[in-house]
């Protein structure tokens, strides 16, 4: 590879993210060194720098991309379940997306893309809510909340293998669907 093949990279964000993504889905985002993904694209150390300026730059573009790809999830629920269904099914598939985003101390919180991937997928989760009957909560915003925290913790612990003897045989979504039944049915 010569020293101009190092600099003309068809794609190096999108290389440097799916580098990134795999380093973080083995190894945690602590194990990101930017040099090591230049190392892994095949550029210069100095290329990733270009696009995201530094490691918190990169972090904060996985985030801002997880957000977005929760949004696309969350945007065909048909209600506060499915939304759960669907958010857990996100870790599921994202689970290097979903260990960046909601750790704010790896990102830039005042990075303007961030900030809106964050409002539009924050909209999804409480356009769940509204799918609830009228009286069934008093306060949406934490009946959100509460949704959120189950469906979160859900996700962290089966992506953590907390769930797995539990689960046994039983797909993520039916359990947390059947989880979901039992703390949110109404009054009968």
């Amino acid at each position: 590879m010569t020293s101009r093949d190092k600099y003309h990279h068809g794609d190096l964000r999108r290389a440097v993210l799916t580098a990134a993504l795999d380093v973080i889905r083995t190894d945690g985002p602590a194990a990101l060194s930017l040099r090591d993904l230049a190392r892994r694209a095949g550029v210069s150390h100095a290329a990733p720098a270009h696009h995201f300026k530094d490691r918190t730059g990169l972090l904060t573009a996985i985030a801002t991309e997880g957000h977005d790809l929760l949004t696309a999830a969350l945007s065909a629920a048909a209600d506060l379940r499915d939304a759960g269904v669907r958010y857990v099914r996100f870790a599921v598939d994202h689970p290097a997306h979903f260990q960046v985003m909601f750790q704010p101390d790896l990102l830039r919180p005042d990075d303007p893309e961030l900030l809106a991937a964050k409002a539009r997928s924050y909209e999804q989760l409480r356009a769940g809510v509204a799918t609830l009957p009228a009286g069934r909560t008093t306060d949406p915003e934490l009946t959100g909340i509460a949704a959120w925290s189950v469906a979160h913790g859900f996700a962290t612990l089966l992506l953590t293998h907390n769930l797995d003897r539990p689960l046994g045989d039983r797909t993520p979504e039916d359990a947390f669907r059947a989880l979901a039944d039992a703390m949110f049915k109404g009054p009968e």
